[in-house]
């Protein structure tokens, strides 16, 4: 089992590789969680997540002829780009093994830090047969993306920054995939403070940590697709699974809505991108999820923000839909000269913006003098939607809200 003399040592070997990321008090939420909350801002590393600390750690314990030959992981994106930068920066060839739905953006990432990229395989699990073949034919290293002491370690680094610039730090709420994150941290942080909580959040939808516990051992589950595809995996590590048990204080689930508005939340009121298993700390806490008190200093680890950009639009509109922020109305008007426009004067009147609009007549179950006017509005709120339909029913419109 991982030791805290690894993690110090871990420390001192990757210093100079990786960022030393803030961990900053947010006042944004005080309206949503009543903790004192802070956030540990891990997407700021170079490749965009906590996957560097680890990554690094392992290769520099390569010996030289494992360098020589290379190294192989399989991986959904965050830790293929972190093997794939610090190899490249490190003289060492690699190959990485990504689900065939990895998002775009981690794809092209993994092979522009000049990895060799092979797609294979639904989840991360799908694609270890084919890096056990890479290992037995072409000799390659493997460099786990959890299951590994030295990864373990790496990331246990963040535990220990945790520890420095948070002091009287009471809970760590941390993503949960494979477990390498958190078992660093738990390893670190329990070491040195047992009194602080250690809480593991996994997407609803993946959530193989729980099944493991729930069962005490491990177990594979069938994961679904998930805004979370960072810690999207069937079963955790043989070597974490331990360390979970002993250390970790509770472990949690969230659902996909939940991960979505945590994004747009973060992005909204904390300026900062962060991809699905980022998010899913700040979902449990705004979700009470996990019980706080008033005053209790809690972290939320921000794991990764490397997210598509259109699912970025797609989050950032369907969570304007959920606010009632964006709207669609249809409106049943007179098939009139004016009619249009006395309609687009009263919406401005009510202070919304309309975005979009179009006319439908052949298709809408309407009488032939009629036509229904699809109106795509930006509003203040639900509030303000409400007033506005109510403003034009008193006018004797007919209106539905088109969802």
């Amino acid at each position: 089992m991982v030791k805290l003399a690894d993690v110090h040592a871990a420390r001192g070997r990757i210093r100079d590789g990786i960022v030393h990321t803030p961990c900053k008090p947010s006042q944004a939420f005080s309206d949503l969680v009543s903790c004192q909350l802070h956030f540990k801002f891990e997407n700021l590393q170079r490749t965009g997540s906590f996957k560097d600390r680890g990554a690094l750690n392992k290769l520099l314990l390569l010996s030289p002829e494992e360098r020589e030959r290379g190294v192989v992981t399989a991986s959904a994106g965050n830790h293929a780009q972190a093997v794939a930068h610090h190899a490249s920066r490190l003289g060492v060839a690699s190959t990485v093994v990504m689900p065939e739905l990895t998002p775009l953006v981690k794809v092209a990432n993994t092979r522009r830090y000049g990895a060799r990229v092979i797609q294979q395989g639904a989840t991360l699990s799908d694609g270890l047969e084919e890096v056990h073949r890479l290992v037995e034919e072409e000799g390659l290293t493997l460099v786990h993306a959890f299951d590994d002491e030295a990864v373990m370690a790496g990331q246990g680094t963040i535990g220990l920054e945790l520890l420095e610039q948070v002091p009287g730090l009471d809970t760590v709420v941390v993503p949960i995939g494979g477990g390498g994150i958190i078992s660093g941290i738990a390893v670190a942080v329990k070491t040195l403070k047992p009194s602080v909580r250690i809480v593991g959040v996994e997407a609803e939808a993946a959530a193989s940590a729980r099944a493991s516990l729930d069962a005490e051992g491990l177990v594979s589950i069938e994961s679904a697709e998930t805004l979370a595809d960072g810690i999207a995996v069937k079963r955790i590590g043989e070597r974490t699974y331990p360390v979970i048990r002993e250390l970790v204080d509770d472990v949690v689930a969230v659902g996909e809505e939940e991960i979505a508005r945590a994004i747009l939340l973060l992005l909204e009121r904390e300026k900062t991108v962060v991809e699905g298993a980022g998010a899913v700390p700040l979902a449990a806490l705004v979700g009470e999820r996990i019980p706080v008190e008033e005053g209790e200093r809690v972290v939320a680890v921000l794991c990764g923000g490397n997210i598509d950009v259109n699912m970025i639009s797609r989050i950032i509109e369907r969570g304007l839909v959920r606010d009632g922020r964006m709207a669609h109305l249809i409106v049943k008007v007179r098939d009139r000269p004016g009619s249009l426009s006395r309609l687009a004067d009263l919406v401005a009147h009510m202070g919304a913006n309309v975005l979009d609009l179009h006319h439908r007549r052949g298709f809408a179950d309407i009488s032939v003098g009629d036509v229904e006017i699809v109106l795509q509005l930006e509003t203040r709120g639900r509030d303000h939607v409400d007033e506005i339909i109510q403003a034009l029913e008193e006018r004797g419109l007919g209106v539905e809200v088109d969802v």
